[in-house]
């Protein structure tokens, strides 16, 4: 499970006010989260929070990732390390 609603806590931000500032309703983000988004969708997230994407995968206390999925244009890719992330993020810069 992404930790999106953890990370929002943390910063004090909450679920509303980042579908508010991504121009959407807090229902699309929530769904959005809790089904497979993609690694822009969380991009566009991290921005908010102002945090690196890989933060959603791993506890700040932590270096162990949490197990995940994110969709990558049609592929949807299991992340179950930091070292799949970082491999994942590279490959879609620029994209």
């Amino acid at each position: 499970m992404l930790r999106i609603k953890e990370v929002a806590k943390e910063k004090g931000i909450s679920m509303e006010e980042i579908a508010n500032t991504l121009g959407i309703n807090r229902v699309s983000l929530s769904r959005n989260i809790n089904g497979n988004p993609t690694i822009e969708t969380l991009g566009k997230i991290a921005e908010v929070l102002r945090v690196d994407v890989k933060d959603f995968f791993v506890s700040s206390n932590e270096d162990i990732a949490i197990k995940g999925f994110v969709k990558v244009g049609n592929i949807i890719h299991e992340v179950g390390s930091t070292e799949d992330l970082e491999k994942l993020l590279e490959l879609t810069k620029g994209e």
